[in-house]
């Protein structure tokens, strides 16, 4: 039997470095055994914040990749400030850390450059792929965003194409973001915003989103909503002689939007005032650290016990994530944030290590954690001594070892593969409800 064909459409892929392109690179990966052919449209010349060469390796050589060039204006924003390099990943300065240039430049990326500054390339890809779906055969076509513009790619190709089943992926929200509050839109960049989300929603056959919080917000906003969660592919746990410092990491990027000030704090009195901890203790960085962050840092005892690795690539980073002993989350404070799951928590939770979160009360990641028995997650505004005493009672479990056993836990429901065919079947039965139309 002939394998049914999907044409993805996003804007991160290999070279494309962080989060973003892990999941649709995998689920091209597997889709071939559930039945799917993938073909992907990617831009030839995008602007990625981050550049991992090495993911290049999975990209399956019988995979077909169509690219079109693209123009972004994120040249001209960095005329206003280097810092404004960060917007690239949906990142700026917030609160006193924003001078008037930043201040500018988020009004302008709010309100001129709706729902993103990558919309430039939606006319042209219409334009292109009508033409493509017209002269091959497809079953199916996914958008996925952020960049959120790519979704207006999908409006407009159902339109042309009715019976072709859309499935609009949402890595994360639109509107529904934590840092939308933060792009002083006035009222009408608002409603246009909202406007074009309420099409999407009620335009695609699908929508997919990563958490179970945002599936059941997306339906109450009339969505055929389901959640896919992303997750971890072929990392196998094992034992590891232990460390010769306790080492607490975050990997990945960390913005001032998700700084956990009061975990800094805790440390910081641990260090001053625990001469065994402060003798073994590391906290360790890898990843895109927020300046403004690893200023703070600076100015306390603590900076003396940090090791900060920068960027490394895929691979490198999860041999960092092994080699831990706690791993460290954040998530975004506020309650509409309750429904975001970092994507790195699922490879943290294939490692066996002990997992330190912060992020708002009773969240999708608390679920996560609390059912497989991973580690902790706290509120922001907890007290200091909470977190002090799980973080002690982790150090005292790694010094009382000489052998750092893997946690045995049942995460298996969060691999690639198992999504994938979650997502197969997904795709099986919106393509026959299309057909028997």
């Amino acid at each position: 039997m002939a394998l049914k064909k999907i044409l993805i459409i996003t804007y991160y892929w290999p070279p494309a470095g962080g989060p973003g392109v892990q999941r649709w690179l995998k689920f091209a990966k597997y889709l071939p055994e559930n039945g799917w052919t993938p073909t992907v449209f990617t831009p030839d010349n995008p602007s990625y914040p981050i550049v991992d060469d090495t993911l290049e390796k999975e990209v399956s050589k019988d995979l077909q990749i169509i690219k079109t060039k693209i123009w972004e204006p994120y040249q001209l924003a960095e005329i206003f400030g280097k810092e404004n390099k960060k917007f690239k990943a949906g990142q700026f300065d917030v609160g006193t850390n924003q001078n008037w240039k930043s201040r500018l430049s988020i009004w302008v990326r709010g309100n001129f450059f709706i729902p993103d500054a990558r919309v430039f390339w939606v006319k042209p890809s219409v334009k292109y792929l009508r033409k493509y779906l017209e002269e091959n055969d497809f079953n199916a076509i996914v958008t996925t965003g952020p960049p959120h513009s790519l979704h207006l790619i999908g409006l407009e190709l159902k339109k042309t194409f009715p019976k072709l089943t859309w499935i609009a992926d949402f890595r994360d929200p639109w509107t529904e973001i934590s840092y939308y509050r933060h792009l002083k839109l006035t009222p009408a960049a608002d409603r246009k915003h909202r406007k074009l989300e309420k099409q999407v929603f009620e335009g695609a056959d699908i929508i997919l989103a990563t958490s179970y919080t945002d599936a059941e917000n997306f339906r109450k906003k009339g969505a055929n909503s389901f959640c896919i969660t992303n997750g971890f592919d072929g990392m196998a746990t094992s034992n590891r002689v232990r460390n010769q410092k306790f080492t607490l990491s975050y990997i990945g990027v960390l913005e001032q939007l998700r700084n956990p000030e009061i975990l800094w704090d805790v440390l910081e009195d641990l260090i001053k005032n625990d001469m065994e901890f402060r003798s073994k203790f590391e906290l360790k960085f890898v990843g895109r650290i927020d300046d403004k962050i690893l200023s703070h840092i600076d100015t306390l005892e603590l900076n003396k016990y940090v090791r900060n690795l920068g960027y490394l690539n895929h691979a490198a980073s999860q041999n960092e994530m092994q080699s831990s002993d706690l791993l460290l989350i954040t998530n975004f404070p506020d309650e509409q944030s309750r429904g975001i799951i970092p994507g790195k928590i699922f490879e943290y939770l294939a490692t066996g290590n002990s997992i330190l979160s912060f992020g708002p009360e009773n969240s999708d990641v608390m679920s996560i954690l609390n059912d497989t028995g991973a580690g902790r997650h706290f509120p922001y505004h907890v007290t200091p001594s909470e977190i002090k005493q799980f973080i002690l009672s982790e150090f005292n479990k790694w010094k009382d070892s000489d052998e750092v056993p893997a946690e045995s836990r049942e995460v298996s429901k969060f691999s690639r593969k198992k999504l994938t065919e979650q997502l197969a079947k997904l795709l099986d039965s919106s393509v026959g409800d299309q057909l028997s139309r």
